[in-house]
């Protein structure tokens, strides 16, 4: 356990103290069978362990068991003695052991050591002749006070796991955070940035030829780049979510722009927001990997509602990759997403040539997309 959760709380067994009043009542009052330095050593000794101990615990939780034990014994011996030779009010002397029971032994060990040291003071408080009244009541206030102080100690014990539980899910949340972001840059920039490779390819290549195109695209090249920064600054503050009629416009324009033939089938009926956002950003990632990886003449991307779902499909006739964007991060960002609306994602060559990506997503799901 860190230091910082060390609680202050945790030194209330120190309270008990205020009883060593009545032997050292005794001793003041010279009411002790037997030589007083003796009796002073002994009940300075006993308490220095007894606040020796509840300081361990505080400075150490759960450390140091060896020191602990030795504590405890020394404490017992001390107990022991002083209680059969002075008797009286130096029974009490119990009711700190089993106080230091709870804070020395593990949690199964003291149950059985609080009720040994309860049977001691019922055996000291016979053996001092003490009446019945008052041995019951010392016998119950040793169970008890060893019973509050374990019951103590796991309060809190829990309070510390609570703590770290708490600081544990803000760093999952801190990470899930930063991979939604890092998910919605990849595919906010990979488009955009493939568009603008397509398009300064052209505009090179016209550039001898035809000057007025090369201007065309350029002026392109320049909108693509002053939309990505507005998207790039509504993803940092969170509110962006794709349209799915604007990817498709702007996939038909970088295929176009790419010297590839794009058919574009929609459906026609609005969707709902978070299956028109979950396929926007399908339609993204399929045609950035179409332009970068694919070396298509065609492609094609349609858009179907089949049993309460909606589908989108792009298919190319490219080269059959086996895995997209490098590592795949896209993909992964995208399945990512489309998992947490309820949906399914398919991705892969294509039996008669070329790549494909399928997405279906469900029409009443308004609360999947990340």
């Amino acid at each position: 356990m860190r230091t910082e959760d060390r609680n202050v709380f945790k030194l209330w067994p120190l309270l008990w103290l205020v009883f060593m009043a009545y032997p050292v009542g005794d001793l003041v009052g010279d009411r002790v069978a037997g030589p007083d330095a003796l009796a002073a050593a002994g009940l300075v000794a006993f308490t220095a362990l007894y606040v020796w101990l509840v300081w361990l615990d505080y400075r150490q939780p759960g450390g140091r068991e060896r020191l602990r034990l030795a504590l405890l014994g020394g404490m017992a011996a001390l107990a022991v003695a002083t209680g059969v030779a002075y008797g009286g009010n130096w029974v009490g002397t119990f009711i700190y052991l089993s106080a230091a029971c709870a804070l020395a032994l593990p949690r199964r060990a003291t149950p059985p050591a609080v009720a040994l040291v309860s049977l001691g003071m019922l055996g000291l408080c016979r053996l001092d002749r003490i009446d019945t009244t008052n041995t019951a009541f010392f016998v119950f206030v040793t169970a008890a006070v060893g019973i509050m102080v374990l019951s103590s100690q796991r309060t809190f014990a829990l309070v510390a796991e609570l703590r770290q539980a708490r600081e544990e899910v803000a760093r999952l949340a801190v990470s899930e955070e930063r991979l939604r972001f890092a998910r919605d840059l990849h595919d906010l920039l990979g488009h955009s940035l493939s568009l603008i490779v397509v398009k300064s390819q052209l505009a090179r290549r016209l550039l001898d030829r035809d000057p007025e195109a090369v201007g065309r695209e350029v002026r392109d090249i320049e909108a693509v780049a002053q939309r990505s920064l507005v998207e790039v600054r509504e993803a940092v503050s969170g509110y962006r979510r794709p349209s799915l009629a604007a990817e498709l416009d702007g996939a038909r324009e970088a295929l176009e722009a790419a010297g590839i033939d794009a058919l574009v089938r929609g459906a026609g009926t609005p969707l709902p927001g978070t299956a028109d956002a979950l396929l926007g950003w399908a339609v993204r990632e399929g045609v950035t990997n179409v332009l970068r990886h694919s070396g298509a003449r065609r492609c094609e991307i349609e858009v179907l509602h089949q049993d309460g779902r909606a589908l989108l499909e792009v298919r190319d006739d490219g080269r059959a990759r086996t895995g997209e964007d490098g590592a795949g991060s896209g993909l992964r960002g995208l399945a990512e997403r489309v998992r947490a609306a309820g949906g399914q994602l398919d991705a892969g060559p294509r039996p008669g040539g070329g790549f494909g990506l399928a997405v279906s997503v469900p029409l009443a799901a308004e609360g999947g997309t990340p």
